[in-house]
């Protein structure tokens, strides 16, 4: 063995990473991790055998002897260190599977240490997608220390490089699977991992995995959460390569500062549920009879179509498809009858907006104007939901795009809709993130402005809100404008508001202190008064035309009107400045030169130093003026900054410039006029549209009018029919008695000319004079109005609303023992001894032993009745107005 050592050194150190003897594999390992140290950069050609062959890593970190996979682990981790990141892409696939399977599990802890530090190397040279999808499989092996170690690499990860880096949603779609797992080790680790990620994620994390959990183990997460909430928000403690290469490249400190300072802005933004969420696609459960149930006339079935489409809903993340005919019949059902459905309704919009975000601003103008209609609702259940559901319609979207729908409600007719419509506004502001522009600024403050003068006190704090909110968003400064003409009181309740106010997007102007900057460049230049310089300069626009501030008065009139002001020495220094000011103005050549003297003498006017500049000006009205405006044309551009910019302007730029003033203040002229005109149209159509509700009252009142009307009618229709039916049975019951008495008068006349003794009248006959009870067929033949009215009355055919007294108004004469007597019940009661001897006498008319006085006697009586019921007769046809023929 102690000869072959030598021959093993010799060998190529490929051939010596996989030699059969564990020890010449070792010093191999040892070896490369030697080379890789010394190494100047990563293309050396220490490297290349490795790039070339990756598969020689699998078998050194996963070696069986434990003592030369350390040292091969270590190796890797050198390669890793010094290779950069090509080596780390090429080798990866090789050894992220057997690190977790042997390194991580090894008995030995710098072995344990060496592997974890590989992996997080592998993640800090390019990415941890790949990584963690390399480990993910080992969750599922069938050694619980393997996968209790995988669980723990998993956590180091997460806890140094954090959820941005590290993708936490494939871990946490297995997370279940270790809870459930038998060993407890396993779900120890699987704790950890779970508390690691509520370091990060906090509850958003939930709904990926916690429902799958058992209500045991939720309560000692919970347990393990209230531990964490504590501590301060976690940050990522180890940075990948690039990250570095930034920092390296890093600003002044200042500026680091100020990235900080950005930085500690963007921190507090936690991740949400739905940037951990798989989207699911919801259209393709809907049900088929969605719709049908929807429309169903019954409200029971209508909210059930709800409930399930809300359960639907119901995640996290939900896939874009075409929801437009859900959302329309969703809009639809803002106008259901029963609140139960609007509340159910607007549930559902809730839950889709959230799910789709952005993807939701297609359908704002479908939803959002009825679930507006709907705010006059007063239940606070109702309302509730109708806020819910616009909020996150608005989140979905942006004030831009929701701001024309707001201020039109805010003029709505109906306070309870204003009221809604106000604090939605509210809370618009409060959670947007961009800030407002100034015509959406002036058309919020004008809106509000109304609500201020709202007889409700609601209203009128709202309004203030408003104005207050917008004053935190746009500053103090910008908001005074917009609050004049206001009292006192209403000024100090919006500084409430402002003070009170808690916004995300505040109006920062940017651009003003850029046009600063450039100011000091001149000045700079100014200073330096050099000749060369000033050549380079006098080539621009902007120099030369700064010593032309005031060419018209020069023009106007020569230098003596110029000294009239002021007779010192100073006035004399002003008129060759204007004078040479000319020049430059009729040729670029002449300019500069022209413009030379004057900068000195500016410098000398305020520090009243006359002497110095007067030979100057006696050096510029000389015959040297060509001379003195060829070289002091430098002084001429720095002399162009020192005076306000504005006066650095020539006469075509300064015409240009009034001119897109002139047009500027048209526009803005326009502008009003525009508004004003819009806020004329829009109060046009509010009063169109109260006419039309108003039309609409009178149309409805019209309408339910008439239909009265016709019922009236009908009513009026069915009495004169019952009258002429009435009519006609009187006329019937008058032609029966008519030949009722006509036979009454008939018997009388043949009873008085025959023998009372020999015949008798027949029961039929009689029967109108006989009362019932003196003889049985005289009940069933009798023919009395009175007996006719009450068959008529069984049959449903007597009217009900004639009195008794003018059917039959000889009732009132009968005994009281019946309702139902004839009109001869008066006199039939009278006799009834002799209606029953007469009776008796039809069976014994032709005996010839009767008395026949008893005969006459009843004929004189049966006259008598005749003789009454003619009277009675009369009196009744007097009573019912007719005329007898």
């Amino acid at each position: 063995m102690a000869d072959g050592e030598p021959d093993y050194s010799s060998l190529p150190l490929t051939d010596r990473w996989v030699h059969k003897v564990w020890k010449v594999r070792k010093q191999a390992y040892e070896e490369a991790a030697k080379a890789f140290e010394v190494t100047p950069d990563e293309h050396d050609p220490a490297f290349r055998p490795f790039n070339q062959d990756p598969s020689l890593w699998k078998g050194a970190v996963a070696d069986s002897n434990v003592a030369a996979q350390s040292d091969g682990i270590v190796a890797y981790c050198a390669f890793l260190k010094f290779g950069g990141k090509e080596n780390c892409v090429r080798s990866r696939g090789h050894v992220v599977a057997p690190i977790v399977e042997k390194g991580l599990v090894s008995t030995r802890p710098a072995t344990k240490a060496s592997s974890v530090e590989a992996l997080l190397q592998l993640i800090e040279l390019d990415a941890a997608a790949p990584i963690i999808e390399d480990i993910l499989p080992a969750i599922s092996a069938k050694q619980p220390k393997v996968i209790a170690a995988a669980l723990a690499a998993l956590t180091t990860i997460f806890h140094n490089y954090g959820c941005k880096i590290a993708d936490p949603k494939p871990v946490l779609k297995i997370l279940p699977k270790a809870f459930g797992h038998a060993d407890k080790n396993v779900r120890a680790e699987a704790t950890n991992l779970a508390v690691e990620f509520y370091r990060w994620l906090r509850d958003a994390m939930k709904p990926m995995f916690w429902g799958d959990l058992k209500p045991t183990q939720q309560t000692d997460l919970e347990a393990q959460f209230e531990k964490v909430k504590a501590e301060a928000p976690p940050k990522q403690e180890r940075l990948l390569r690039t990250q570095q290469a930034a920092m390296a490249r890093a600003p002044q400190p200042g500026a680091e500062e100020d990235l900080d300072e950005e930085e500690g802005v963007d921190e507090p933004a936690e991740v949400d549920a739905f940037d951990l969420a798989e989207p699911q696609d919801v259209i393709s459960k809907v049900p088929a009879s969605f719709h049908e149930n929807l429309a169903s006339s019954k409200w029971k079935d209508r909210k059930e179509a709800l409930e399930a489409l809300y359960a639907l809903l119901n995640v996290p993340r939900i896939k874009d498809g075409n929801f437009d005919e859900i959302n329309r019949g969703l809009a639809k059902c803002m106008k259901d009858a029963n609140v139960a459905v609007v509340t159910q309704a607007a549930q559902c919009i809730e839950v889709l907006a959230q799910g789709l975000r952005r993807s939701y601003g297609k359908y704002r103008a479908t939803v959002m104007q009825p679930i507006m209609e709907r705010l006059k609702e007063k239940k606070a259940t109702v309302s509730d939901a109708l806020g819910a559901a616009l909020d996150q319609v608005f989140l979905a979207t942006s004030l831009s795009d929701c701001l024309e729908d707001i201020l039109s409600f805010l003029s709505h007719k109906n306070p309870q809709v204003k009221e809604g419509d106000m604090k939605f506004l509210i809370r618009c502001l409060r959670t947007t993130r961009d800030p407002p522009t100034k015509q959406e600024t002036a058309s919020i403050v004008e809106a509000a402005k109304k609500l201020l003068a709202e007889s409700s006190e609601v209203l009128r704090s709202g309004g203030a809100e408003v104005l207050g909110t917008i004053m935190k968003i746009i500053g103090e400064r910008a908001m005074n404008p917009h609050l004049e003409g206001l009292d006192d009181i209403r000024k100090n309740k919006i500084k409430e508001y402002f003070e009170k106010a808690e916004v995300k997007a505040k109006d920062k102007p940017k651009p003003a202190p850029a046009p600063a900057a450039r100011g000091p460049p001149p000045k700079k230049i100014v200073g330096g008064k050099k000749a060369p310089a000033a050549k380079k300069v006098a080539p621009a626009a902007a120099p030369p035309p700064a010593a032309e501030p005031t060419p018209p008065t020069p023009r106007a009139g020569p230098g003596t009107k110029l000294g009239m002001p002021k007779p010192s020495g100073l006035s004399g220094l002003k008129a060759p400045q204007r004078r040479i000011g000319p020049p430059g103005v009729a040729s670029p050549r002449r300019a500069p030169a022209a413009a030379a003297p004057p900068p000195p003498i500016e410098d000398d006017e305020p520090l009243a130093v006359s002497p110095p500049p007067k030979p100057r000006i006696g050096l510029g009205r000389g015959g040297l003026a060509a001379r003195s405006l060829a070289k002091p044309s430098a002084p001429t551009a720095p002399s162009a900054p020192s005076p306000p910019p504005s006066s650095g302007l020539t006469a075509m730029e300064r015409a240009e410039l009034e001119e897109l003033r002139a047009a500027n203040d048209r526009l803005i002229k326009q502008v009003d006029e525009m508004k004003h005109e819009r806020s004329k149209l829009m109060s046009e159509v509010q009063e169109l549209k109260n006419q039309n509700a108003g039309l609409i009252e009178d149309h409805t009142r019209d309408v339910l009018s008439i239909k009265a009307k016709e019922t009236q009618l009908v009513r009026a229709r069915s009495d004169a029919e019952s009258a002429e039916q009435t009519n006609e049975r009187l006329r019937r019951e008058l032609e029966r008695l008519k030949r009722a008495l006509s036979r009454a008068e008939g018997l009388g006349v043949s009873g008085a000319l025959g023998s009372p003794g020999v015949t008798s009248p027949t029961p039929d006959d009689v029967g109108i004079y006989r009362d019932g009870v003196n003889h049985s067929g005289a009940r069933n033949n009798r023919m009395s109005f009175a007996s006719t009215l009450s068959e008529e009355k069984e049959n449903g055919d007597a009217p009900y609303n004639y009195p008794r007294s003018k059917l039959s108004p000889e009732l009132r004469y009968g005994s009281g023992s019946s309702g139902r007597g004839s009109p001869a019940r008066g006199f039939r009661s009278a006799h009834v001894d002799d209606g029953a001897a007469h009776s008796t006498g039809s069976g014994a008319s032709s005996t010839v032993g009767a008395p026949g006085s008893n005969g006459v006697e009843s004929w004189k009586r049966a006259a008598e009745v005749t003789s009454q019921l003619k009277a009675r007769i009369e009196q009744m046809k007097a009573k019912q107005g007719f005329n007898r023929p």
